[in-house]
């Protein structure tokens, strides 16, 4: 079982080295993580300079956002099984091994809790699946996405399935979410935390929406998966 680590990078000079420690102390010989760097001119390069592990694969992205970002390491990654990653958290160390277990029992998706903390790694008392009130159906899907991609892994298959993103994906996380549901492949909930998800100013992810917005998202998913 071979991992890839699709991990979206954009000036993560400041957390990304304590990211990369905690996931590559979790991986094997034949792994690897590969960062996409948005913006190459930025500090992540020099975050990872001494690193000094062939398993950390450094591309620069095309600085075309988020969605794009995640497409450009997934396309570049040569594991059977993929996990994606930010740039600012930090894995436990069961992450890997119960994540495998799930895969071993027939799941193709596998979507785990995470501790929500602050910028400096306190837990704030609450978790992603609490937060989310995560579940696995299609229409309470697409009305609020319980899919965080920091919390995701899947096998090498389901990238027939969603690459090339589509145009103006409002996420790849709930797209990826999304069409594993309807495809019927069978996705596995931990309910144990896994990740410590750090939650802050600069996240690229996770901001707010107004309600028009959040609508035109919603019709455009439809659209992609029944078109």
């Amino acid at each position: 079982m071979s991992i890839s680590v699709a991990l979206a990078a954009y000036n993560g000079g400041r957390y990304i080295r304590e990211q990369v420690d905690s996931i590559l102390c979790l991986l094997g010989d034949d792994d690897e993580i590969v960062i996409s760097d948005d913006n190459p001119s930025g500090d992540t390069r020099a975050a990872l300079a001494d690193i000094g592990d062939s398993r950390v694969r450094y591309i620069e992205g095309k600085g075309k956002g988020v969605v794009s970002n995640f497409e450009n390491a997934l396309r570049s990654c040569r594991g059977e099984y993929i996990y994606l990653c930010d740039q600012d958290d930090v894995w436990m160390p069961g992450k890997v091994k119960k994540t495998r277990a799930e895969f071993e029992n027939g799941a193709f998706l596998v979507l785990h809790n995470a501790e929500i903390t602050d910028a400096s790694l306190n837990p704030t008392g609450r978790t992603c699946f609490e937060l989310y009130n995560t579940n696995t159906g299609l229409i309470r899907n697409l009305i609020r996405n319980s899919f965080v991609g920091c919390c995701m892994a899947f096998r090498r298959e389901i990238l027939d399935d969603i690459l090339p993103f589509p145009d103006r994906l409002p996420m790849h996380d709930w797209y990826i979410g999304l069409i594993s549901i309807k495809k019927g492949y069978k996705i596995a909930l931990i309910d144990e935390p896994l990740i410590k998800w750090r939650r802050h100013a600069d996240n690229v992810t996770g901001r707010a929406t107004s309600l028009g917005q959040k609508i035109r998202f919603r019709i455009r998913m439809i659209g992609y998966l029944f078109p």
